[in-house]
């Protein structure tokens, strides 16, 4: 046989990221491929790999891990040095190869068709007793991870090309050597819930104890089903107008520019029958009266493994990792061992409410003043004067008074980081603080705002204590979400819109929305901006919502991290443009590699590139 795996001694089945790829490592000993599939530990040896596939995107700072906090405006990462800093100054071409999961993704695709193919042949799985539902079993969580595969390309790159069938392609075949148009947008959406559904159908429902988590289940099948369909009825797929040329080289076109409200109702079925499964519950943690903890529930929902939100995670990741790659790394002041590299942008920060759910910010004039709600109580102007639940007395009043998801997810100056025991003393974002520019080469925050979500309060990254944790990829506030947003685009009043945003809401310590809602479609927005906050979905949000010409392009604002001498030192607190970011038409999509394109003679490249 021409195609050769190696053997990995210790399988252990667990969304485990290799340091190098599982069909490139150089072996010690060799299987063929018919051994390999005559075997069961080799066999799941080789379907641990495929779930490898399943990129860890915790790391959102070093060239190909994961771009979504850097070009999207709820985030920027500081380095020069780094493509997203390039890519937001418009330095994009379709010849660099920055984060391209395109080819990454097929050889997954590739790889999870060949295991279809063969893990029938396995005859130690066979003779054991239940062994001819296992290989079922086998089989559907293969066909799962394809479509996921499938479908994160399509939310990248829009479009994509399905191997015909079940076709048996060998993961050593050159990729040059295959050949295939690409189908339609919407026959690429029906392609992935076909065969989720599929899978569904093979997979058990739910995870029978821990040694499963990180499997696929038909829960899982379930919520991916309804993050795509909810992207295929946004307005960049449904009814734009502005892909009419988009088109294959003999000209089928690969969008459907006709406006379809029912793909609305079809999103909506598919986020409500994740609710009406019940297996899943917002993450809650209550005060010593019974009532909840907004603040310990939000920040707990990322921390406590597998608790009854969290639909799926992967296992390995480099969140809290001792290697410089981690996440807590990058987002941790410099007196707490940190780069202070990952920020938030200004803009995400007006984006949080107040405690009493009045939206802060209205808008911006063109120079970048915000309008302020007069209703809300917000005001840059001066500092407190006396303790408050999440502030303390001299917090500058921009901080004051906001929802308690706001102080798990922001660090500001004069703010603690979230390992308040190791290190009492307050971030000091200003010139010459100690989280400071002022003598901090490289690191330091651009925006005079740092990341805390998602860092653990008992990872001490100076004494390399961090606490491992799942990444989590789905949790029940995105499917709730979902579910609002899709059912107020097709049956407007419908009382489970308030219902399920409320819910969020309520968990989040804020009132509730009213029938009175003037703009409900951007309260959810917001709501979802909020409670869904670097975990890699801003990014893909705005553009499905095509607003990202808006939010993505232009001014972006931070504090003025040039001045400041003291944590009250008004010069600091003054909003100035850190940044003006690029952001055209093409950008919408990224633009499929270079080689792949001149590799595929049937291969037509995203619009604009």
């Amino acid at each position: 046989m021409k195609f050769r795996i190696f053997i990995i001694a210790g399988f252990i089945f667990a969304l485990s990221a290799c340091k190098k790829d599982f069909f490139d490592q150089v072996p010690d000993d060799r299987l063929t491929d018919d051994e390999v599939f005559s075997r069961r530990a080799e066999s799941e040896q080789f379907l641990a790999n495929v779930y490898n596939y399943i990129k860890d995107e915790s790391d959102q700072t070093m060239d190909n891990r994961a771009p979504w906090l850097g070009i999207s405006d709820e985030g920027d990462v500081t380095y020069a040095g780094q493509p997203t800093y390039q890519m937001n100054l418009g330095n994009w071409s379709w010849g660099r190869d920055s984060y391209n999961y395109w080819t990454h993704y097929y050889r997954g695709i590739r790889a999870a068709t060949y295991f279809m193919q063969r893990i029938g042949e396995n005859q130690e799985i066979l003779a054991s007793e239940g062994g001819a539902q296992e290989v079922v079993r086998l089989k559907a969580e293969a066909r799962a991870l394809r479509a996921w595969f499938y479908a994160d390309i399509l939310k990248q790159y829009g479009p994509v090309i399905i191997i015909p069938g079940d076709e048996v392609v060998e993961p050593s075949v050159p990729y040059s050597e295959i050949s295939y148009p690409r189908s339609t947008y919407d026959e690429s959406v029906d392609f992935i819930v076909n065969e989720l559904d599929k899978a569904a159908e093979d997979l058990p429902l739910w995870y029978s104890g821990p040694l499963q988590y990180g499997r696929m289940t038909k829960a899982v099948c379930m919520a991916i089903k309804s993050r795509v369909l909810l992207y295929a009825a946004s307005p960049l797929w449904n009814g734009n107008t502005d892909y009419s040329d988009f088109k294959n080289l003999d000209g089928t076109p690969l969008v459907n520019t006709q406006y379809d409200q029912s793909k609305w109702k079809r999103a909506a079925d598919a986020a409500k029958d994740v609710i009406d499964l019940e297996l899943f519950d917002l993450y809650k943690e209550y005060d010593g009266n019974g009532q909840i903890d907004p603040f310990l529930s939000y920040q707990n929902v990322l921390l406590n493994e597998w608790n009854e939100e969290v639909i799926f995670s992967r296992k390995d990741n480099e969140l809290a990792a001792p290697s410089g790659r981690s996440w807590e790394w990058r987002c941790a002041p410099r007196y707490a061992g940190g780069t202070s590299g990952n920020a938030a942008t200004q803009q995400q920060v007006d984006a949080y409410q107040m405690a009493n759910g009045e939206q802060p910010i209205l808008g911006y004039e063109a120079n970048g003043v915000p309008i302020i709600n007069s209703q809300s109580g917000y005001t840059e102007v001066g500092f407190s004067s006396e303790n408050a639940k999440y502030t303390e007395a001299g917090t500058h009043n921009m901080y004051v008074g906001r929802e308690p998801r706001f102080y798990v997810s922001i660090g500001y100056n004069g703010s603690y980081w979230v390992n308040k025991t190791a290190y009492p003393e307050k971030i000091g974002l200003y010139f010459s603080g100690n989280t400071g520019k002022n003598g901090a080469g490289n690191n330091f925050s651009r925006t005079g705002y740092l990341i805390k979500k998602n860092n653990h309060p008992q990872s001490n990254l100076r004494t390399s204590q961090t606490v491992k944790r799942p990444l989590v990829l789905f949790r029940l506030a995105e499917i709730y979400l979902n579910y609002a947003e899709a059912l107020n685009e097709y049956n407007p009043g419908h009382p489970d819109i308030l219902k399920y945003v409320n819910l969020i809401r309520e968990r989040g310590g804020i009132p509730p929305l009213n029938t009175n809602e003037v703009n409900l479609r951007e309260r959810i927005r917001t709501e979802r901006r909020i409670e869904l906050a670097f975990e890699r979905h801003r990014y893909f949000d705005t553009r499905r919502w095509k607003i990202a010409m808006e939010t993505d392009g232009g001014p972006f604002y931070g504090m003025d991290i040039d001045k400041g001498s003291s944590l009250t030192d008004p010069a600091f607190y003054k909003r100035v443009k850190f940044e003006d970011r690029v952001f055209d038409h093409q950008h919408y999509l990224f633009p499929i590699p270079t080689g792949d394109v001149d590799k595929n003679v049937k291969l037509v490249q995203n619009p604009g590139w």
